[in-house]
């Protein structure tokens, strides 16, 4: 079985990263900064929408994937991967795009915080089935 569900997932989140990463190079070209944030709060935003979706989009990849590998119905994988788009674009744009909205960015980290917890209670079930239930 080939995880197609994580990977269509994974590829968006991957084109997400690349938008991301092009306007924190963007402004870094244009406004001369080397390196960290600069003097204004602009690039340290886009700088924090990259980071975090670098670090979030990781594991709940991996366990989407291994959610998938085990068997785990296409509509809920479906349902964890829809959860795990929209959050980290509703997190990348309060970031990036709209100084830091508190309204996008809470509710990006509540729909990825809440998949990756899903997800992680998912894969316990199926291992205790598997155990189980060999």
């Amino acid at each position: 079985m080939t995880p197609t569900i994580t990977l269509f997932f994974a590829a968006l989140v991957a084109i997400w990263q690349l938008v991301l990463s092009t306007r924190v190079i963007r402004y870094r070209r244009e406004n001369l900064v080397e390196i960290g944030a600069g003097k204004g709060r602009t690039l340290e935003f886009r700088m924090r929408a990259q980071g975090n979706l670098t670090e979030y989009s990781p594991i709940a990849l991996i366990l989407m994937a291994l959610l998938e590998l085990n068997g785990l119905p296409a509509f809920a994988l479906i349902a964890l991967g829809v959860m795990l788009l929209v959050g980290r674009l509703a997190h990348g744009w309060s970031f990036s795009f709209a100084d830091g909205q508190m309204r996008y960015r809470v509710i990006g980290m509540a729909l990825t915080l809440f998949m990756i917890g899903i997800s992680a209670v998912l894969a316990l079930g199926l291992v205790v089935l598997q155990v189980i239930n060999p």
